[in-house]
């Protein structure tokens, strides 16, 4: 597992919330693990859509600057 200086790869970041999410919905947790456990989850959940917004972006530069053709978002 990478130290805190080193930076999680993408998989690794996702499994961890998912692990996060399933110890919190089997329940058991104090609610200051509760509270933790979200708050971190909203950090990996931010950082995880950084990413991939990140790489929609490449993406597109790839394919020559032309965006996928698709539903249009408001």
């Amino acid at each position: 597992m990478p130290t805190k200086k080193e930076k999680q790869t993408f998989e690794e970041r996702l499994g961890a919330l998912e692990e996060m999410v399933n110890r919190m919905e089997a329940g058991g947790m104090t609610l200051a693990d509760t509270l933790k456990a979200y708050e971190s989850g909203v950090k990996l959940s931010e950082s995880l859509k950084k990413d991939l917004t990140a790489a929609q972006e490449r993406l597109t530069i790839l394919r020559g600057g032309e965006p996928e053709e698709g539903p249009e978002e408001a």
